[in-house]
């Protein structure tokens, strides 16, 4: 199976609500002799999701800036996208599966629409 755009999920009804937990790791970029540098790729962090009754991990492009958020703190996904990456084993593969996002934000109240009053009562 090849999933070369990844898997795109419904937001609310893989995880429900998402709330911030931490920063769990930095990865950073390597040189061409495959060294480490000190530029970040990406930051890797922790989300309570309520629908899962879990912890889950996202990865954010470092471009995406440092998030600093309040623990607890109600946040959403920008345009999230589940991957794998298989390793061939001798006679077996393992898959890991991963999440990444474009951006990792606080997320807003749904805007409720206004109730038009009602003109045409006669009385």
């Amino acid at each position: 199976m090849r999933l070369a755009e990844g898997i795109v999920i419904d937001l609310e009804e893989t995880f429900g609500v998402l709330k911030f937990s931490g920063q769990r790791r930095e990865r950073f970029v390597q040189d061409e002799d495959g060294n480490r540098t000190d530029d970040v790729k990406e930051r890797t962090y922790d989300l309570k999701s309520m629908k899962q009754g879990m912890m889950i991990q996202v990865s954010i492009p470092a471009e995406a800036g440092i998030k600093d958020f309040k623990y607890n703190q109600i946040v959403t996904l920008v345009d999230p996208v589940i991957d794998t990456v298989a390793n061939a084993n001798f006679n077996r593969v393992e898959t890991s599966w991963y999440m990444k996002a474009k951006d990792l934000v606080i997320a807003t109240a749904p805007v409720k629409p206004q109730e038009k009053p009602n003109t045409n009562d006669k009385k």
